[in-house]
C-alpha cells in the first residue's frame, strides 16, 4: 500500500531529545513536500514543520530553534529532530506528504501518528 509510517516517539524528560522518522511504506514511493503536525489532548491539530522536496523548511514559532526537519530522499524518509523538549510538546505527531508511486500522486497522505510524551 501507499502509506507513510511514523516512528521514534516515546517518553522523555523535559530538556531531552527525540528524532521522529516518517518513511514511505515502499522504497519506490517518492515523498514530495512533507509536513509534521501534532495534536495534543483536547487541542486541535497544529502544523509544526514543513520541508520541500529540495530541503527548504519552515517552522511554527513554538518550535523554531528547537526542532529541525530534514530529509533523506535516497531512503524516502523525512525526519523531525526535536531538542529541548518541553511538556507542552506532548502530543501525537503526524507526518503528512504528497507521495508518488507508479506514476500516480497521492496527495495529503497521513501517517498513523507517533506519541511523544515529555514529562516535567
Amino acid at each position: 500500500q501507499v502509506q507513510l509510517v511514523e516512528s521514534g516517539g516515546g517518553l522523555v524528560q523535559a530538556g531531552g531529545s527525540l528524532r521522529l522518522s516518517c518513511a514511505a511504506s515502499r522504497t519506490s514511493i517518492s515523498i514530495n513536500a512533507a509536513k509534521w503536525y501534532r495534536q495534543a489532548p483536547g487541542k486541535q491539530r497544529e502544523l509544526v514543520a514543513f520541508i520541500t522536496t529540495v530541503g527548504n523548511t519552515n517552522y511554527a514559532d513554538s518550535v523554531k530553534g528547537r526542532f529541525t526537519v530534514s530529509r533523506d530522499n535516497d531512503k524516502n524518509t523525512v525526519y523531525l529532530q526535536m531538542n529541548s523538549l518541553k511538556p507542552e510538546d506532548t502530543a501525537v505527531y503526524y507526518c503528512n506528504a504528497d507521495l508518488k508511486y507508479a506514476g500516480t500522486w497521492y496527495g495529503g497522505t497521513w501517517g498513523q501518528g507517533t506519541q511523544v510524551t515529555v514529562s516535567s
